[in-house]
């Protein structure tokens, strides 16, 4: 049997360890003989690298107070997916496992000793006792407790802005992949269409042309260089559109038909329009005539399409400036409206992929707030993210604004299931969660409440029935500072 890794306990009287027990709270200036309320408690002999308590495999949570008296341990907490964050670390003579006892609850833990460790482990009761019955204690408890939350908060506020990151990063990547390769694409067409096109001017050139025959080319011209495409038509009448143009151009002998008559249709041609090439070309020459101008409105159709890609590109780019400008700490305006368009470009890919749409129902009154606030992008980034994961498939997110005495109103509207009523009040409890193991982190509520009523001075109010939930922000108009 190895016991090199075995941990031993017994059972103590913390009377025969108050000597060490004031150790354990350095800066308190408590003397043995002050201890009062101490009962027994278990001492942990535990080796070095081995784990001494193990909340993930269903035992009670971490609802003690530990006493390093030698060595040195960390715990780490264990989140929804599986990683771990550190939540303690440190050497003898220390306590730690305050912030769970005052907070009466615990997410699963993890707790190991890095060296060789003497520990003493102090049940709920005789900690209350202590705490009740000890005042230098009691504040150093206290102080210990406020430091290491200030310090998981602020691990866990890193961590969702993180994952927000990285869901934004891998939408972003995606965004960016398709007008990037649609432009690439058009960019190659447009190539072999200037090639052919080259060729095609060189054999025009060397026949002289009428009077009539350039009066028609410039007309022709002139709406060709008029827009990128034609108005939009149903499936059906361009389908037909193109089979007529295609057969006119067939049947007055022009090669390449059925290849160019999509072309000159999606550019917006009628047939009556080339009739006057039909008049002053003959028939071998209107062929050339016809493919050039076709060759010339197929490349002005993907210079519009690169165009497009890169403005969508662009845009991409200036929604993620925004996002990143909104982490300023300095008295400025900020456009609600313009951080909720900016949000929605960037999850446009999420909600493409699910085929919800928007609707957006924004005031007409002036969207701006005066505030020092930061990072209100964050707060529509999780609020629109849930609202997706609940909607049905091809369903519909309603973004809506209105205006009320001193504050701007928000509403982020999805018709989902809705929120069960006995759970409705833990929603913005940190780490709560309905979503699958490694779909959620538990965080994003809470950081939504937190920026909202902390950094902006707002309020957030959520209603909620089956196929409709309905957070509901509101943000000060002006000097909206945080108290």
């Amino acid at each position: 049997m190895d016991t090199e890794n075995q941990i031993t306990t017994e059972r103590v009287s913390l009377d025969d360890y108050a000597e060490r027990l004031t150790e354990a709270f350095p800066g308190t200036g408590v003397k043995p003989e002050q201890l009062c309320g101490l009962g027994d408690a278990d001492l942990l002999r535990v080796p070095a690298n081995v784990t001494f308590y193990d909340s993930t495999a269903g035992n009670a949570p971490m609802r003690a107070l530990w006493v390093l008296l030698e060595g040195e341990a960390v715990a780490d907490k264990v989140e929804a997916d599986g990683s771990q964050m550190r939540a303690y670390a440190g050497k003898a003579p220390e306590s730690f496992g305050e912030v769970f006892l005052l907070a009466g609850k615990a997410p699963p833990m993890l707790a190991k000793a890095v060296q060789p460790s003497v520990i003493l482990r102090i049940d709920e009761s005789s900690f209350w006792n202590l705490m009740a019955c000890c005042e230098p204690i009691r504040k150093k408890v206290l102080i210990n407790m406020s430091a290491r939350l200030k310090v998981l908060q602020a691990e866990a506020a890193h961590r969702e802005k993180l994952v927000s990151l990285g869901t934004l990063a891998a939408g972003l990547m995606h965004e960016l992949h398709n007008p990037g390769s649609a432009a690439k694409r058009a960019a190659s067409q447009l190539r072999v269409n200037l090639t052919r096109l080259q060729e095609l001017s060189l054999r025009q050139a060397s026949k002289p042309k009428t009077p009539l025959q350039l009066e028609c080319m410039h007309d022709l011209l002139a709406h060709a260089m008029h827009s990128c495409k034609a108005p939009a038509m149903s499936s059906l009448d361009q389908a037909d559109a193109e089979e007529a143009m295609s057969e006119w151009l067939d049947s007055s002998g022009v090669e390449n038909a059925y290849k160019i008559g999509p072309a000159l249709v999606a550019i917006g041609f009628e047939k009556e329009e080339l009739e006057c090439a039909r008049t002053a070309f003959e028939n071998g020459s209107l062929s050339d005539a016809l493919n050039w101008l076709e060759a010339l409105v197929s490349s002005i159709s993907l210079v519009c399409a690169i165009e497009e890609s890169v403005s969508r590109v662009s845009d991409l780019v200036m929604a993620v400036k925004k996002f990143a400008y909104d982490d300023r700490c300095t008295l400025r305006d900020v456009d609600v409206h313009d951080s909720i368009q900016s949000t929605l470009t960037i999850l446009g890919h999420k909600m493409r992929q699910r085929q919800i749409t928007v609707q957006k129902h924004f005031d007409a009154a002036q969207p701006n707030i005066r505030t020092t606030g930061v990072a209100i992008s964050q707060v529509w980034t999780n609020l629109l993210d849930n609202a997706i994961d609940a909607s049905p498939e091809g369903g519909q997110i309603d973004v809506k604004t209105w205006s009320e005495p001193d504050y701007l109103a928000i509403a982020i509207v999805d018709h989902g299931s809705g929120i069960p009523e006995e759970i409705r009040e833990k929603i913005f409890e940190p780490f709560f969660t309905t979503k699958p193991v490694g779909k959620g982190t538990g965080l994003g509520l809470e950081i939504v409440q937190r920026i909202v009523t902390q950094s902006f001075g707002g309020k957030i109010q959520i209603d909620s029935k089956p196929g409709e939930t309905k957070f509901i922000v509101r943000l000060p108009q002006a000097a909206g500072l945080p108290a």
